[in-house]
């Protein structure tokens, strides 16, 4: 069976020297990091991320877990997270995988099986201790980095495995809740995915409300008991994101990375931009790229 150092031996062999890089499993991402970042808001795709080396906090809102080599990170819905290495070094580098979570196969998993869904109060953001099945599984999905020929044909096996192993943790009845089309997860997994297709537009509560299933004010307030923030929050920090990314990546100035995105006054984007990132634009960018650990726009 193998283990963390198993996992980290791949993720050293096919990490880039900084930040998180695809890889060509698809749905599969390394990170790694020479020294603790700052903290740094992104939003998290719905995915498991296991730790080879190193440790990290997260928070959404007032809630903060860590999370390492003993315990990995299950986030159930894609959500505005702020996230920073707090233990790293060029001798020990952050080392980590990020899986996706594929909700087509998870549902054909949990129809074979025919189980029931109950419901789950756990919450959306959270970590779990490490299960030697799981870390054996995710040892071998990284693990077909090194064999490229088997990807394709071995590559979803093990990932359905690795969806399997989750099923059947601490947290299966909230995993199972993602793929219930009838379960307040799920409809504002479904408005989420509506808000970032068009964020760039004016944002409309009663269509994503009738994307969802759900009455405008049921939306309201599930949206902010799952996700700590409201629809019209969750939008601004989408737009934010890929102004920035805009102006790192790909050399936007703050006016046209605003536009955009979908603000039509300067002000307030600088206003708002600053109020997530805790600088203006420009300062922010300069900050970023003289600090040369951007983890994630």
């Amino acid at each position: 069976m193998r283990t963390i150092p198993d996992l980290a031996a791949s993720i050293l062999k096919h990490a880039p020297p900084s930040g998180m890089g695809g890889t060509a499993v698809p749905g599969l991402s390394v990170i790694r990091e020479d020294r603790p970042t700052v903290p740094v808001p992104s939003v998290y795709e719905a995915s498991l991320c296991l730790i080879a080396q190193g440790a990290k906090r997260v928070s959404l809102g007032d809630h903060s877990v860590v999370y390492d080599t003993s315990r990995y990170l299950l986030v159930s819905v894609d959500l505005p997270l702020v996230g920073h290495v707090i233990e790293a070094s060029p001798d020990a580098p952050y080392l980590c995988c990020k899986i996706d979570l594929d909700m087509g196969a998870l549902a054909d998993i949990i129809i074979a099986e025919g189980a029931s869904t109950p419901k789950s109060h756990l919450p959306v953001l959270a970590v779990y201790p490490c299960e030697p099945d799981l870390v054996d599984a995710v040892c071998r999905l990284a693990g077909l980095l090194d064999r490229p020929e088997s990807i394709s044909a071995l590559a979803p096996l093990i990932q359905r495995e690795v969806l399997y192993r989750l099923l059947h943790g601490p947290h299966g009845p909230l995993i199972r809740q993602m793929s219930a089309a009838d379960s307040h997860l799920s409809q504002i997994s479904r408005a989420i995915a509506t808000i970032r297709q068009s964020f760039h537009k004016r944002l409309r509560i009663d269509e994503i409300a009738q994307a969802a299933g759900m009455s405008a004010s049921s939306l309201h307030s599930h949206f902010k008991a799952i996700t700590r923030v409201t629809p019209l929050e969750y939008q601004k920090h989408l737009r934010l994101h890929e102004a920035r990314r805009l102006m790192v990546a790909e050399g936007s100035t703050a006016g046209d990375a605003g536009f955009a995105v979908g603000y039509e006054s300067q002000s307030q984007f600088s206003r708002e931009y600053r109020r997530l990132f805790g600088a203006p634009p420009r300062q922010d960018v300069e900050r970023l790229q003289n600090a040369d650990n951007l983890e994630s726009v």
